[in-house]
């Protein structure tokens, strides 16, 4: 992944947080015209984020725990953010 990428990549896990966001609030701040910086399709290739239904919500998107550790080995430091589940 290009470095350019993977720092937009690192601020969407980190934009995202600890608190799940609804899928299409995620699609509309990171969406992007330009096919050569593909954050969204390149953190859900990769593992880093996952979609999960909540009733009467709709669809949640949160950092997994591959997402986690790739926050913690990138940034040097533990991701304070983390979940503990």
């Amino acid at each position: 992944m290009a470095d350019g990428v993977d720092a937009l990549v690192l601020d969407l896990l980190e934009w995202i947080g600890r608190t799940p966001r609804p899928y299409h609030e995620v699609l509309e701040a990171w969406r992007t015209s330009c096919p050569r910086l593909p954050v969204w399709e390149e953190a859900n290739d990769r593992g880093f984020v996952r979609r999960h239904y909540e009733p009467g919500v709709g669809d949640l998107i949160s950092v997994s725990g591959a997402g986690w550790e790739h926050l913690r080995s990138s940034r040097g430091r533990p991701t304070a953010a983390a979940p503990t589940r």
